[in-house]
C-alpha cells in the first residue's frame, strides 16, 4: 500500500483490539485493507472484512487469496453485519474495528466526487448508488438543504449557501464538483488566516447526508454490541465530532459513565453495563504520525471491552435526532 493508504494509528488500534490466535475478528471499514493486514499478520486469527464500495473489494481480490482460509470479504455496509456474518455461519466475535470517514482512496478519484480538490461528477456515494449527491443539491427545497449543511457540516452560512444553489441551478444543473465548490465559495466569506477551503464542510454534509453514514454508524454500533462475546474488544477511530460524539455517547452509555439524571426526575431501572472502557479518554495521533500524515491530526481512537450482561435495544441515549426535511427527502432514506 502506499503511504497514503497506510489506516491512521494503525498501531495503537490493533493494539487495543489485542488480536489473539484461533479469534474472529470483524474489519468493518475494510477501504484498502490496512487494518485486516495488520489482524492476519498479528495472530492467527479469522477476519471478515466489509465494505460497501465494490470498488474496494475488488481491489482486494488478488492478495487477500494469500489468506483465503483466514479472510472472507463481504461486499455490504457495515451497518448489516450481523446479516453478513450470519450468511458465513458466524454468530459471534472477538473483535470489531471501524476506522470511520471517507477513505483517502476514495477523495484521490475524481470521478468518484468527493472531493472538489479535483473536479469530477458530483456524486459521493460509497457504494455508487442513488441518490447520489447531485440529486440532493438539484432537487432539495433550499431549507432541506440549508438543514443538511448546518446539520451534518456545522456550516454556519448553511442558509447563505443552500440558497445560492437554488438560485445557479435554475440557470443550468450542477453536476459537478469544481461548480458546486465555486458557487459555495462565492458566498462564504472566509477569513486570510483560514486553511479550510469554504466548501469543506458542505461537501461533508452532502457526504454523510447521501451515504446516511450517522445512521450506519448507529446501527453498526448496536450490531457489534449483539456480536461480541464477552471479552470482545470494540475499537473504533474517528476524525469529525459527529461521528465521534455518537461513538463517545454510546461507550459512556453502555459503560454506565453517564451523568446521573435530575434528583426531581423518576428512577428509571439501572441496566448492567455491557462494556468498559480500555481508555478514560479518546487517544490521538503521535506528534511523528501527524507530522508524516496530516490526516491523522483529527482521529480520536476509542475502544471498550464487550462485559457479559445482554445487550441492550435502545439506541435513543447516543443516536443524533433525524432532521426535519421535505417529504420527499425524507423517502430517500
Amino acid at each position: 500500500m502506499s503511504a497514503g493508504h497506510t489506516p491512521v494509528m494503525a498501531e495503537e488500534a490493533i493494539a487495543a483490539l489485542s488480536p489473539r490466535d484461533g479469534g474472529v475478528y470483524v474489519d468493518a471499514t475494510f477501504g484498502a485493507g490496512g487494518y485486516t493486514r495488520a489482524i492476519l499478520g498479528t495472530a492467527a486469527a479469522a477476519v471478515y472484512g466489509f465494505d460497501r464500495d465494490p470498488t474496494a473489494i475488488a481491489r482486494a481480490r488478488d492478495w487477500a487469496q494469500a489468506y483465503a482460509d483466514r479472510l472472507t470479504l463481504i461486499d455490504r455496509p457495515f451497518a448489516e453485519m450481523e446479516e453478513g456474518l450470519a450468511q458465513c455461519g458466524v454468530t459471534a466475535v472477538d473483535g470489531v474495528i471501524f476506522d470511520l470517514g471517507v477513505s483517502s482512496m476514495q477523495l484521490d478519484e475524481a470521478e468518484r466526487g468527493f472531493s472538489f480538490r479535483r473536479d469530477g461528477p458530483l456524486r459521493m456515494r460509497m457504494d455508487q448508488a442513488k441518490p447520489d449527491a447531485s440529486d440532493v443539491v438539484n432537487k432539495g427545497e433550499a431549507a432541506d438543504l440549508a438543514t443538511i449543511f448546518k446539520a451534518y457540516g456545522e456550516e454556519r452560512h448553511a442558509g447563505r449557501i443552500a440558497r445560492a444553489i437554488v438560485a445557479e441551478r435554475r440557470n443550468a444543473p450542477i453536476n459537478t464538483t469544481g461548480r458546486l465548490a465555486e458557487i459555495i465559495a462565492s458566498v462564504s466569506p472566509v477569513s486570510p488566516q483560514s486553511r479550510i477551503h469554504p466548501a469543506t464542510r458542505v461537501f461533508q454534509a452532502l457526504r454523510i447526508f447521501v451515504n446516511d453514514e450517522l445512521g450506519q454508524l448507529v446501527r453498526a454500533l448496536l450490531a457489534a454490541e449483539r456480536l461480541l462475546r464477552p471479552a470482545g474488544r470494540l475499537v473504533v477511530v474517528t476524525f469529525h465530532s459527529l461521528e465521534d460524539r455518537i461513538v463517545k455517547r454510546f461507550l459512556q452509555n453502555r459503560a454506565g459513565l453517564e451523568a446521573g439524571p435530575s434528583r426531581h426526575a423518576p428512577v428509571a431501572a439501572q441496566e448492567a453495563p455491557t462494556f468498559r472502557l480500555l481508555f478514560d479518554k479518546a487517544r490521538a495521533a503521535s506528534e511523528a504520525e501527524i507530522a508524516e500524515n496530516p490526516r491523522a491530526r483529527s482521529a480520536k481512537l476509542r475502544a471498550a471491552v464487550r462485559l457479559d450482561a445482554p445487550a441492550r435495544s435502545s439506541a435513543v441515549a447516543f443516536a443524533p435526532k433525524p432532521l426535519s426535511l421535505s417529504k420527499a427527502l425524507s423517502e430517500w432514506r
